[in-house]
């Protein structure tokens, strides 16, 4: 071949190789610049100078501890020692925590590793902190006087109506209205029995094989009934809204399948040859799933009120959509000799789509439908806390509060426990009904 010929060749596959450097360099500079547009689009300098990460590491510490706060009335000078600062975890007239010592006015508070805070009377106070110094303040009218120069710690935020010191002993805040102290300890105190219960602070063993705690109640049964009643963790309203949430999900998940399938062979090509009739009921599915779920909840309540089937309605109206798109693709794709074999024998229309077509779809409805329930049951969490009802009522009361992230802990352990209960659940189904046996495939 001569060198002529041979030019068009070279020339193409310079070409090509020209253009690959370019791809090969234009990628990389197009991903450059996109994450230089989000870097200033989204403000990252400006977060990360917001950043309170002390913020952050409070909130995780108040997920898996609790705080005892001591408490004193600057008014009227009463002293309350309650778990958390709750009525319901108060302690009883006469009791208070073994690190908090009364002579008469003055309450001294060791909070450990020599961090000790003084009550003393006509509203003063006064912190031990190691490897700082002392720190005192009372109230002077309507202002608190401190001993602070004007060096002031970046764990103390002062000013002359308010005192916050944040130390690893503790915390103390100081108004004009009350003196507090908190101290943090590790778990969840009060889960088990609130402080009133005569079962709080027994071991398993006592109440299982010792002697009777309550004269008026079995310890079994008296144990019980104080825990699934505990007015601080509320166990008993807690697994009642779980089950409200499983129920939200349950019955919009297949009330959306029972609702779909007669639906879906209005949209399936093979089943409906009117392209009018086709067309519109495809756009229906499309319109009533393009619509999140959460919208779908704020129009309904508004139209229905809050509630559980409020909620329920959202995820059918949504689900609904999807299902009828996923049954009419499952519809188009059956196999039609075993319908006309059935057609053969002299069956109905209506029995021809029971023993001919069902039957083809039944492990793509069955798998997705127990899919979307087990999905469903997190969403329903989400629009629980729209519509007022299940476990996401309640997650998001806690969170609202701004102190109870323990509690918010608990919800979303239950929650995700919730889910991989489903999930588990699902899978067993799914292999027993589709493939006969409960143990795998």
């Amino acid at each position: 071949m001569s060198i002529a010929a041979d030019a068009p060749i070279r020339d193409r596959a310079t070409a090509l190789i020209r253009r690959k450097r370019l791809i090969a360099f234009s990628i990389p500079t197009a991903l450059l610049v996109y994450f230089s547009y989000i870097f200033f689009a989204f403000d990252i300098p400006g977060l990360a100078e917001r950043a309170r990460l002390d913020n952050a590491v409070l909130l995780a510490s108040d997920s898996w501890s609790y705080k005892t706060h001591i408490t004193r009335d600057n008014r009227s000078g009463s002293v309350e020692y309650a778990i958390e600062g709750e009525r319901k975890g108060e302690y009883p007239d006469g009791q208070r925590p073994d690190w908090v010592t009364e002579d008469g006015e003055t309450v001294t508070i060791d909070l450990e590793d020599g961090h000790v805070v003084t009550f003393l009377p006509e509203n003063g106070v006064i912190y031990e902190i190691p490897d700082w110094g002392t720190f005192e303040a009372r109230l002077d009218g309507r202002d608190i006087v401190t001993n602070l120069g004007e060096d002031i710690p970046d764990w103390i935020n002062a000013s002359s109506a308010r005192i916050a010191i944040r130390t690893e002993g503790g915390r103390l805040t100081l108004t004009r209205s009350r003196t507090e102290v908190f101290r943090y300890f590790g778990g969840w105190e009060l889960f088990w029995f609130t402080l009133d219960s005569p079962y709080h602070g027994t071991s398993p063993g006592q109440i299982l094989f010792g002697d009777q705690i309550d004269p008026d109640r079995p310890n079994l049964a008296g144990a019980w009934n104080d825990f699934w009643n505990n007015p601080m963790w509320r166990h008993a309203e807690v697994f009642w809204a779980i089950g409200e949430t499983i129920l939200m999900a349950f019955l919009g998940t297949f009330g959306a399948a029972i609702v779909a399938l007669p639906l879906a062979f209005l949209a399936a090509r093979n089943f409906t040859p009117v392209l009018l009739i086709r067309g519109l009921t495809r756009r229906i599915f499309d319109f009533v799933r393009g619509v999140d779920a959460l919208i779908w909840t704020i129009v309904l309540a508004r139209a229905f009120g809050p509630g559980p089937m409020t909620g329920a309605l959202a995820i059918l109206v949504t689900d609904t959509g999807s299902f009828g798109k996923i049954f009419s693709e499952a519809l188009e794709n059956v196999d039609q000799k075993q319908i006309e074999g059935v057609q053969s024998t002299g069956a109905k229309p209506l029995q021809r789509y029971r023993f001919g077509v069902l039957p083809q779809i039944t492990p793509v409805l069955l798998s997705q439908v127990l899919y979307f329930f087990e999905s469903n049951t997190r969403s329903a969490t989400i629009i629980g806390a729209i519509t007022g009802g299940g476990i996401g009522l309640l997650l998001t009361q806690a969170m609202q509060t701004q102190k109870d992230w323990e509690e918010v802990s608990y919800y979303i352990i239950l929650v995700v426990l919730m889910v991989i209960v489903m999930d588990w659940l699902s899978g067993i189904l799914r292999r027993r009904l589709i493939h006969g046996s409960p143990g795998g495939e």
